[in-house]
């Protein structure tokens, strides 16, 4: 047996509603009673029928279908067959038109043939107070067709609108959701970069010295060399941990909170080992942060410095600032490094760039540049926020 597929069934539909109308209008034919009618024939039937077919069209053109089916029965009732209440065949095409949006236009139609029927009855001397109580049910039914209809057209518009506006909320959490993995992504890749960076140009200027005390001073490399272990297993550290971000084990968040201004100290410990003379004005112990600001500003202070390691040259001398005011910090790393250029503090990499992420997505300001008297400026003002 052959299974009905989705695209058929509203023909089904179609085709039976249209065979309901149809018994029923045979039905009004074959009944109706009126002295002085003409006898029912067969052309009386094929009217009943052509007041049916058009309900054939009640998706396509439901309007049409309305006033083909209104024609056949104004045929039927000017040949002169017993008449029958309209709204025995018209309740149908009614409705779908209103729910088609045409309540406006459909309106003529019911109006037409119950003020005409209304009119007839009194002419032929029936009372107004009886044509009233005669036609009064069928107004009923004609209004109920099509109030529904329009009822069923706003519910399904109403439900359209929520299933969009849930379909909007939901592409709206998709976004937000790609939003947050791309800034979580873009946290991870600064963090990695910083941390490699800064430790891997440590290294450099750490190996580099120790080489050169070597054979001379060999208790000094013992201490480069020491301080070259610290760095490495720092820096092995903070990416374990930023890796369990990436896996999202527990931990993870721990790499934000281990990264912030208590750690300075040992950053210039760490930095003036390599052999970078660094001078800090401030109090990092007395400054007050939100998490996320404590963490960037510690970031911050770290590619600052590692970019003096990098392209300040062997002589250069950093100056570490801190000042806080109600509300804001304010950072700013100088030096007097005579290898310092136009394209210092980047080295064509992210480092600058990244600085720059960290400030804006706290709502800070961020510049750096080439200072006056030589060397370089990195300066940023953070909002200090709330205590976590």
């Amino acid at each position: 047996m052959a299974r009905t597929g989705p695209a058929t069934r509203p023909w089904l539909v179609d085709a039976a509603v249209t065979l309901a109308v149809l018994v029923v209008a045979e039905f009004a034919v074959v009944t109706g009673q009126e002295a002085g009618a003409r006898p029912r024939d067969w052309f009386a039937y094929a009217l009943g029928a052509a007041m049916a077919a058009p309900v054939l069209l009640r998706r396509r053109s439901p309007l049409v279908a309305l006033y083909l089916a209104a024609g056949a029965l104004l045929v039927f009732y000017a040949v002169g067959y017993p008449g029958f209440p309209p709204a025995l065949v018209l309740a149908v095409p009614l409705y779908d038109a209103a729910l088609a949006g045409h309540l406006w236009r459909v309106l003529p139609v019911p109006s037409f043939f119950l003020l005409t029927g209304g009119e007839v009855s009194v002419r032929r001397g029936l009372p107004p107070l009886d044509t009233v109580a005669v036609f009064l049910p069928q107004v009923a039914v004609v209004a109920v067709a099509m109030l529904l209809g329009a009822l069923v057209r706003s519910r399904r518009a109403y439900a359209a609108g929520v299933r969009e506006r849930l379909a909007q909320a939901e592409r709206e959490r998709e976004r937000e959701a790609e939003r947050r993995v791309t800034e979580e992504r873009l946290r991870i890749a600064r963090d990695v970069h910083d941390t490699v960076g800064h430790a891997i140009a440590t290294i450099t200027v750490q190996s580099a010295a120790a080489l050169q005390l070597l054979d001379r001073e060999p208790e000094r490399a013992r201490e480069a060399l020491t301080a070259i272990r610290g760095t490495g297993k720092e820096a092995l550290a903070e990416l374990r941990a930023t890796l369990g971000v990436l896996r999202g084990d527990d931990g993870g968040p721990a790499t934000e909170r281990d990264a912030g201004l208590h750690r300075l100290p040992d950053l210039l410990d760490a930095v003036r080992a390599a052999g970078l003379r660094v001078e800090l004005d401030g109090d990092p112990g007395g400054v007050d942060l939100a998490g996320p600001v404590d963490h960037a500003a510690y970031r911050i202070l770290q590619e600052s410095l590692t970019n003096v390691l990098r392209h300040g040259g062997p002589l250069a001398r950093a100056q570490v600032r801190l000042r806080t005011a109600p509300g804001t910090l304010a950072i700013e790393v100088g030096d007097d490094g005579p290898g310092a250029g136009p394209t210092a503090g980047d080295g064509g990499g992210r480092g600058l760039a990244g600085m720059r992420e960290r400030v804006e997505a706290l709502g800070g300001t961020f510049d750096a540049g080439l200072r006056p008297a030589g060397g370089f400026r990195v300066r940023a003002t953070l909002p200090r926020g709330t205590t976590t």
